[in-house]
């Protein structure tokens, strides 16, 4: 069982990083194996929208862009069950995790069942540092795209600086809780 995390601030060491990785100490307390993959370290370009936005991403299920994309993709693929972690800018998710799950949703749209990250479990997490505003919102955004590339969300959590203490300790049970459900699914 293999649980991949996405955390997608610039800030390695920050609050959206440390909850990812208390969502892995949970999920590792499970049996589960896990990998934590800081997006802003990876090459990921915008999406060209080729092809008037039809290209091969819809056609062939690829995209052509040579860039860190596919190996991620490939490692969600791989992976029982998926922990995605945002900073919430300005009431919304990161750029890099719009220009990610942008591009990820154009090679996932439609495939059903026959894409490998089908049904994946995921915990989805906004967290607000500055003034705490917009975590909802950043959240249900968040939501909607684990539902569009075909991942099911298994939790939910919005985190502000205020209430990091107690949060730490949910998402690292939430972590948990995920590894075992994909464990027994």
């Amino acid at each position: 069982m293999k649980v991949l995390a996405i955390q997608t601030s610039p800030n390695v060491d920050g609050l959206t990083a440390s909850l990812a990785i208390a969502a892995l100490v949970g999920a590792e307390s499970a049996g589960a194996e896990t990998e934590l993959v800081h997006l802003r370290q990876l090459d990921l370009e915008t999406c060209r929208a080729c092809d008037r936005g039809w290209g091969s991403c819809r056609t062939e299920n690829r995209c052509v862009i040579e860039d860190d994309f596919q190996e991620l993709r490939d490692a969600l693929g791989d992976a029982t069950a998926v922990i995605v972690s945002t900073p919430v800018y300005f009431g919304e998710v990161s750029e890099v995790a719009k220009t990610f799950f942008d591009r990820l949703r154009r090679c996932e749209w439609g495939r059903g069942e026959e894409s490998p990250i089908h049904g994946t479990p995921a915990i989805g997490i906004a967290a607000a540092g500055g003034s705490g505003n917009g975590a909802a919102t950043a959240l249900v955004m968040l939501e909607r795209y684990l539902q569009m590339v075909g991942l099911r969300p298994f939790d939910l959590v919005t985190v502000t600086r205020f209430n990091r203490e107690y949060k730490l300790s949910l998402v690292e049970v939430a972590g948990r809780k995920l590894a075992e459900s994909a464990k027994g699914a």
